[in-house]
């Protein structure tokens, strides 16, 4: 399939991604604004100040009364947050005297900048830069009896830390840059309502929390069934890597994700699977590609608001057959009666810019002016 855009039609124009990420969701958000896309921000999680946070204060305490053997960095950004807030309560120095006497494992090249730009030196780093073949290397070695330190990011690692304290060890874990629910709940609201409408195609997630944020909302507010169902059969749904997916796979919603666990990586799947996903057919003589908040007919991109585009992408679905109305009102957002059939046609044909390329079958329904068995 063709995936490339018209001349002078940005490859995601047409398409609203709704971003949910606190940390770099501007950086995300650029990478789709770009490539042509709408992006609306709904924050789903923030981060706690590394200075209020407590229990980061209480974990490096312990950590300088009862040193640790060894000390797992997980995240570059992560380590020098925890040197500069260590720094910041005035035990700094002490801090560093004791990492350098602990073995020190680093999960990727990040992670092992952050801790020779502290002036350290790791033992071990994987070469897949993940955090199983990290844990393997620990287990392997063997961990029984040994104290050991494993710096966190924003979200729990209960599969890694469970395995070493299994395996004997008595593991610390140091939270650094905790996640908790938005302050004003209000922008993530209206992104969920703006799913459910029609009006967002693709949902890029890049932690854990924020997933699980987004669904706690739905689910108090009484939308969890309806954005679980709108993520499974009409919005793409994607995550930076399998920890963030969980809390999304465990209601059964499909995932893409990119094979490196990178947000510059996650904005490609995410543009390579809109446009893969996007029909392409012949109505009545013109060539038309259906984007999500809109439609290129013959090379012009036209904007088309969620209702007209639910019909049209009903009828896409069967070029040239007939759809009825009652099967078209159950594809409307939020429903309705026949008569808003009618008129999301009628705003259908006004968009597309040609009356005749929607036709009305009298007594049953519409259908796309093209020929059977068309393509």
């Amino acid at each position: 399939m063709n995936l490339v855009s018209p001349p002078g039609i940005p490859p995601l124009a047409g398409f609203a991604v709704g971003i949910t990420a606190a940390r770099r969701a501007n950086e995300l958000g650029a990478l789709f604004v770009r490539k042509g896309a709408t992006v609306r921000y709904g924050p789903a999680i923030r981060i706690v100040p590394l200075a209020d946070d407590t229990e980061l204060r209480s974990a490096t305490v312990a950590l300088l009364e009862h040193p640790a053997d060894l000390v797992v960095a997980t995240t570059g950004i992560g380590f020098r947050g925890w040197i500069e807030a260590a720094e910041g309560w005035g035990l700094g120095e002490e801090l560093l005297v004791r990492l350098g006497k602990a073995t020190l494992l680093a999960r990727g090249p990040k992670a092992r900048g952050a801790i020779r730009a502290a002036g350290l030196s790791e033992d071990y780093s994987p070469k897949s830069e993940s955090n199983a073949e990290l844990l393997q290397h620990l287990l392997d070695s063997g961990v029984d009896g040994r104290r050991i330190a494993v710096q966190l990011h924003g979200e729990p690692l209960p599969y890694f830390v469970d395995s070493l304290a299994e395996a004997g060890a008595e593991v610390i874990e140091v939270p650094v840059y905790r996640w908790v629910g938005p302050a004003d709940p209000g922008p993530l609201d209206r992104l969920i309502d703006a799913v459910l409408g029609g009006a967002v195609d693709a949902m890029p997630f890049t932690s854990a929390p924020a997933a699980a944020s987004t669904l706690a909302l739905a689910r108090r507010t009484g939308r969890q069934a309806a954005l679980v169902d709108a993520f499974t059969h009409r919005v793409l749904v994607a995550c930076v890597g399998p920890i963030a997916a969980a809390p999304l796979a465990a209601l059964g919603i499909p995932v893409v994700q990119p094979t490196r666990a990178r947000i510059g990586a996650l904005a490609r799947e995410v543009a390579e699977a809109l446009q893969a996903r996007s029909p392409r057919l012949r109505v009545a003589g013109r060539g038309i590609e259906l984007r999500g908040q809109a439609a290129i007919v013959d090379g012009q991109l036209r904007e088309v608001a969620p209702a007209p585009m639910a019909v049209l992408r009903a009828l896409a679905a069967e070029p040239g057959h007939v759809v009825s109305r009652r099967e078209l009102t159950a594809v409307l957002p939020g429903g309705g009666e026949e008569h808003a059939v009618e008129t999301a046609v009628g705003r259908l044909r006004a968009s597309l810019g040609e009356g005749t390329l929607v036709q009305t079958v009298v007594k049953r329904g519409y259908r796309l002016a093209v020929e059977r068995g068309t393509p």
